[in-house]
């Protein structure tokens, strides 16, 4: 039998070329070696590495304020290779992975102690983005997963000269102008851009996503991600009032409604700066990520899929990589197995909605999750030699 080996990330564990060659390792141990390597991405962590890796491309660094702002961040961004690219994109094309500059893995990981929704900023991405357009790139492909913010995308839209302006300069920073960080964008009353980076005019900018969540409301950026940025179940509600205020403001002074836009709510709002700000298209992550590594090709000559991903749950029917793999899958009658560090929900359910021949966790329900994490590699492998041993 022939595998396509094509996991995601195993967020905070392993990176999705990691989780490959790990499930590699686990099959060729059990006399099973014709398989294909196909790490995937949904617009999260891991998005970077495939794009440029898929094309042939190169990395580059910068640094950039993390999203604990005092805190500088070597980040990666990538320039896409002479690949055969479907969506457009050629050597031209710079990538960034926001969860870079201003995820929870930056750092090299921040530990829950550290996490700081109210606060955190996304104002090392619109550097990141500088430095494509400094570099002379005016096609920009920003992947919007693992963020550790919920400001909005008014950070980065500051590194782009936008200015986010209080109802009283009273105790303000800068004359009246807000600090970074979504709590504050309750107090904002206007938003000036006449110093925003005229560049951004002449680009074009592809937001991947691997949500569909709006901005605000129960559905949206807060409710549905700042908690498990750190955010207090007494604070979901601040979060959302300030992101439904700072909308209200956008529609007011910039004429962009992007409140109920699919994709707005991504990456604490990112989504809807990105479009507000830099006139970005908001795509489904996994469905431009999977064109631009011919997945389609590569089915046709697999007899089944082996997939991996942090976490499965009701999330993952919307716009996460074994969703868009399953789709693709089912197309060309292809069975997949797919593993999973934690399973949150009904197992057999969500096997069906995901069209799953068969769907395992790979850690005991016992075993602490800072533990499950640091041995990902060895539960990931043992978990593959004994669903496919003989």
């Amino acid at each position: 039998m022939k595998f396509l080996i094509a996991p995601n990330a195993l967020k905070g564990s392993l990176t999705p070329i990691e989780a490959a060659e790990s499930i590699a390792a686990a099959l060729e141990q059990i006399s099973h070696n014709d398989f294909t390597l196909c790490p995937i991405a949904d617009g999260g962590n891991g998005t970077l590495e495939c794009l440029v890796r898929a094309t042939n491309g190169k990395f580059s660094l910068a640094a950039v304020t993390g999203p604990l702002q005092t805190k500088k961040v070597s980040a990666r961004w990538g320039i896409l290779g002479d690949g055969k690219i479907e969506n457009g994109a050629t050597g031209d094309t710079a990538v960034i992975e926001m969860a870079e500059a201003a995820g929870l893995s930056a750092y090299g990981g921040l530990k829950p102690s550290e996490y700081d929704v109210l606060h955190a900023t996304t104002f090392g991405v619109g550097e990141l983005i500088i430095a494509a357009l400094d570099a002379g790139f005016r096609k920009i492909i920003i992947g919007m997963g693992g963020s550790a913010t919920n400001d909005g995308g008014t950070g980065c839209a500051r590194a782009l000269g936008a200015r986010f302006l209080a109802e009283s300069s009273v105790g303000d920073e800068n004359g009246n102008e807000l600090p970074d960080g979504g709590i504050h964008l309750s107090r904002l009353k206007h938003i000036d851009c006449r110093k925003l980076d005229e560049r951004l005019k002449g680009c074009e900018i592809t937001a991947l996503s691997d949500v569909t969540n709006v901005l605000c409301g129960p559905e949206g950026a807060s409710f549905t991600f700042a908690k498990q940025k750190g955010a207090k179940e007494s604070e979901l509600q601040i979060l959302d009032d300030a992101l439904r205020h700072y909308a209200s403001v956008l529609k007011k002074d910039l004429k962009e409604d992007v409140a109920s836009l699919p994709g707005s709510g991504a990456a604490g709002g990112l989504g809807a700066g990105l479009v507000a700000f830099c006139n970005a298209n908001i795509v489904s992550g996994i469905d431009f990520v999977l064109d631009t590594i011919h997945f389609d090709e590569l089915l046709q000559h697999c007899d089944a899929v082996i997939t991996a991903e942090g976490t499965i749950d009701e999330q993952t029917l919307f716009g996460k990589g074994i969703a868009g793999i399953a789709l693709r899958a089912e197309k060309f009658h292809k069975p997949i197995h797919a593993f999973a560090g934690r399973i949150n929900g009904d197992t057999e359910k969500l096997k069906r909605k995901l069209h799953l021949a068969s769907l395992h966790q790979i850690s005991p329900d016992t075993m602490p999750l800072n533990e499950a994490m640091k041995n990902a590699r060895t539960l990931l492998e043992n978990e593959i030699k004994k669903t496919f041993t003989p």
